[in-house]
Formats: C-alpha cells, structure tokens, sequence
C-alpha cells in the first residue's frame, strides 16, 4: 500500500518536477547570494579558506554549502622598512567614502613613480618584494590599499568593478604630489583589471602599464574557479556574478577586462603564467590581442596564478627592466586623463 506523498507523486508527476525544479532553482539562488556575499566581505578574524585545488572532496562541499571565509587582509605588520626602504604614510579619499592607505617610497634620483594596485584578497603589503626591484631600478612607488583591505576603511570589495576609480584617484594624488615623475601603473590580478577599467572608462594614461594576470571576464574567472573545485560553471558562475553585481550595485556580466583593453593607448607589458588555473593562456592572449598601443607578452612557463617575481625573479626583473628601459626611461611622459563614458 503506497503512502500518500507517493501516491500524490505518480498522480501529478508534471506538477511534481515542477515544483522539485522550483525547489532547485530558489536552493541554487540561495547559496549563490550567500557565496556572493562571503566572497565582497571580508570578516574581521579567523582562518582564511584554503584554494579550491588544496581542498579535499569533503572540504569542498562543505565549502560550497557555508560559503568561504575571508578575513580582511593587513599584511601582517609588514612595511617598506622590512626591506631596507624609507617610506611615508598617506591617506587619501576613497571612491565611496572613507579613506584609502597608501605608502610612498621615494627614490632620490627617481626616473618616474610607480603606482602599486594589489590582488583580491591581498593587501599593498604583498607588493613589497616588487617595490623593492622597482626601487632598484631606480623608481619610486606608491603602493595602495583598495578599500576593504590593508589599512583602508571599510570590509567589502567589488573585483576590480569600483576600485578603478581609486586607481584614478591614486594616479591623480601621485600626479598633485610628485607632478614632475612619469607615472607607470602596475598590478596583479585583480589589480591589473582595475588598472585596465581605469583606463578605459575613466580615461588614464600613463606612461605605461605593468599588467600580471588580469581576468578577461568576471564570469570567466568566476567560472574557472568553479572548475577548480570539480563543479560546473554554469548556471553557478552565472547565479553568483549576478547577485554579487546586484549587492554590490553593478552588471557583473558588463566587467570584462578585455574590452576595456582595446581602450588602453600607452606601452603594455602584460605577464602571464602558462599553468594558471584561474586566468587561462587563451584568455590571457584575448586581453593581449585587444590591447591598442605598443605591447609585450611574458610568460612564465609552469607558473600559476601567483606572483612571478617570487617563482621566476630573474626573469621577472630582466622583462620588467628591459620594457621600463625601453618605453619610460627613454621617452618619457606624464599620466593624463580623458573623460569617457560607459
């Protein structure tokens, strides 16, 4: 004898997929707003989430089921001093309030200043090793803390979306204070799309650009980091950039790296490691292929998606002292600015 539940079920089995697949779609939109939220707010203590690679199959769906953990990043005490380098604090407004940290290392025979932008998650303190090889080229830097991480105000990040506008607000503080040095900007990953953004909607130009590992697409990236975990892109990549755009008040399918690229008009050097699971060699070379001024692909063979001066140093200052050389050293020209819209 079957019990009602099951009776009701072979009845109305449309009705009942029906409702099973409503069920499926509200949990999936559930988890996906919660992960949005865990991963644009940072919280105040605690361990951080491993990477998908270093979990477990258990871990990882724990993890798709609570969501990660990420503690706001401070670098751990860590300053421009740990490396032998003088530095100066500063503060300066950030784009939705608050305030942003930044340190300032000077050069005494500065050929130009480099601005500092940092990856998700990260802090301007991961930048000191690069600081220190910029300063030995002879260039003073200005490494800063997006809003939400370091010694800025505030726990949440956008991915790049609305700190290219405090890449402009940084270039702009820079270009007031030491208006005599060529500007070039670099940045990691996340860093390297806000760079980009800033170039293209807000119109920054400076002398050149230093681009490791920036995302061709949010999706994309978002996707890759699902297929990291053993689990399909779609519709979770999708769920996620969508609510992660509606919390943070934008179009996550709209912040796409490789468009703003065909916007970008000064001297490129973009690096890319050929084993990084997050930012593939094809998009990588998508983001390439549209940039419109002078550029130079360097690839670090067998290098994920971590800092390459770190796993490749000599290859590293030979690429980034050879194009500084080239394109600032050279001929060069002061950050300017031209208004455009979206």
């Amino acid at each position: 004898m079957q019990t009602k539940p099951f009776h009701w079920l072979r009845s109305y089995p449309k009705t009942a997929l029906c409702l099973f697949l409503f069920a499926l779609f509200t949990l999936l939109n559930v988890l996906a707003y919660h992960h949005a939220w865990a991963m644009t707010h940072f919280v105040s203590e605690g361990a951080r989430t491993k990477r998908p690679e270093q979990l477990s199959f258990m871990k990882k769906l724990t993890v798709f089921c609570t969501g990660v953990s990420i503690p706001k990043p401070r670098g751990q005490g860590k300053t421009p001093k740990d490396h032998g380098l003088p530095f100066e604090f500063h503060r300066l407004a950030g784009s939705g309030g608050g305030e942003l940290e930044a340190w300032h290392i000077p050069h005494s025979r500065a050929k130009g200043i480099v601005l500092m932008f940092h990856g998700y998650a990260s802090c301007k303190a991961s930048l000191l090793a690069e600081a220190k090889s910029f300063h030995d080229l002879g260039f003073a830097a200005f490494l800063v803390d997006f809003h939400g991480s370091g010694g800025s105000s505030g726990c949440n990040t956008s991915i790049g979306m609305f700190e290219a506008e405090e890449v402009a607000l940084a270039a702009d503080y820079a270009r007031t204070h030491w208006p005599a040095l060529p500007q070039i900007c670099y940045g990691q990953s996340m860093g390297s799309a806000a760079i980009l953004r800033a170039s293209a909607i807000l119109g920054y130009n400076p002398a050149a650009l230093i681009l490791e590992c920036p995302f061709d697409r949010l999706l994309t990236t978002v996707g890759n980091r699902f297929g990291s975990m053993g689990l399909p892109a779609f519709p979770l990549a999708h769920l996620l950039v969508f609510w992660g755009g509606v919390q943070q008040g934008f179009n996550g399918f709209r912040h796409n790296p490789v468009e703003y690229a065909a916007h970008v008009a000064c001297p490129v050097l973009h690096m890319q490691g050929t084993a990084d699971p997050h930012v593939t060699r094809e998009e990588a070379q998508a983001i390439f292929d549209n940039l419109g001024g002078e550029k130079k692909m360097e690839l670090f063979a067998g290098i994920g998606h971590k800092p390459y001066l770190v796993n490749r140093p000599e290859q590293w200052r030979r690429a980034v002292g050879d194009f500084l050389a080239q394109h600032v050293e050279k001929s060069p020209s002061r950050a300017i600015f031209h208004s455009r819209g979206e």
